[in-house]
C-alpha cells in the first residue's frame, strides 16, 4: 500500500508539473513572455529554466535597445541553469545558443567573435542530442549567414562556410514546413546574399501560412513588411 501510495504521489506531482509547464507556455504564447518566464523558472526544472530563456530572449524584442543586453544575459544564465540539471538537454543548448546569438549583436568584436565559438559548439551539442530540432539548423543557417556577411576575418576566424547556408535552412523546412519564422529567417540569410527573388519566394510562403500565437503573428506582420519593401 504505501509503495502504490509514493506512486501515486509520484504520478501526481508529475502531471502537476507538466501542466505547470503547459501553463508558461500558453502565457508564452499569448505574448506574457515576463508572467510566462517567471512561472517557467520557478519550477526549477531543466524544461522549465529552458522555458524561461526562450520566453526572456523573445520578451527582449519588445523592450527598447537599452534593456536588451540584460535580458539576453539573463536568459543565457537560464540556459546554463538548464544544462547543469540536465546536459542531455537539447533544448536547453538551444536556448543557450540563441541568447548567445543575441548577445553577441551588444558586444565587441572579440567578444562577439568568442561569443559565435561558443554559439555553434552549443548548437551542435542540440542537433546531436536532437536531430530533428528544426530550429537549431535555423539558427546554424542563420550563424554561416551572418558571419560570412562580416567578410574575411570573420569567417576565418570562426569557419563559417557560405557552402554550409542553404543545406542547414533546407534541413529544417523538411522537418517542420509549416513554421513559418523558419522561412522567414531563411529570407534574411537570403537577402544577406543578395538573393532577393529567392528571399521573397520564401516569404510569400511564410505569410500564408496560419499565425496563431502573438509570436507568430508579429513575424508574420514583420514578414509582410519585409516582402512589401522586396517587390
Amino acid at each position: 500500500m504505501r509503495k502504490t501510495a509514493l506512486t501515486l504521489a509520484l504520478t501526481l506531482a508529475a502531471t502537476a508539473t507538466a501542466q505547470t509547464v503547459q501553463s508558461a507556455h500558453a502565457l508564452l504564447d499569448q505574448g506574457k513572455w515576463q508572467d510566462a518566464a517567471a512561472a517557467a523558472a520557478a519550477l526549477n526544472t531543466s524544461e522549465g529554466l529552458a522555458l524561461a530563456a526562450e520566453a526572456t530572449t523573445a520578451g527582449a524584442s519588445l523592450v527598447p535597445d537599452n534593456q536588451k543586453k540584460g535580458l539576453f544575459e539573463k536568459a543565457q544564465a537560464y540556459a546554463k541553469q538548464a544544462i547543469a540539471k540536465d546536459r542531455n538537454s537539447a533544448e536547453a543548448y538551444f536556448e543557450l545558443a540563441r541568447a548567445q546569438g543575441r548577445l553577441a549583436q551588444f558586444s565587441g568584436i572579440l567578444q562577439s567573435l568568442g561569443l559565435a565559438g561558443d554559439m555553434k559548439k552549443n548548437l551542435d551539442t542540440a542537433v546531436k542530442l536532437d536531430p530533428k530540432m528544426a530550429g537549431a539548423y535555423v539558427a546554424l543557417g542563420l550563424w554561416h549567414a551572418n558571419l560570412v556577411a562580416k567578410g574575411f576575418i570573420a569567417t576565418r576566424a570562426t569557419g563559417a562556410d557560405r557552402n554550409q547556408i542553404l543545406p542547414n535552412f533546407e534541413k529544417a523546412i523538411s522537418i517542420e514546413p509549416n513554421v513559418a519564422v523558419h522561412r522567414i529567417e531563411y529570407a534574411n540569410a537570403l537577402i544577406l546574399q543578395g538573393r532577393k527573388a529567392e528571399a521573397a519566394a520564401q516569404l510569400e510562403k511564410a505569410v500564408s501560412i496560419n499565425a496563431d500565437t502573438f509570436w507568430e503573428k508579429r513575424d508574420q506582420e514583420t514578414a509582410k513588411a519585409t516582402l512589401a519593401k522586396l517587390k
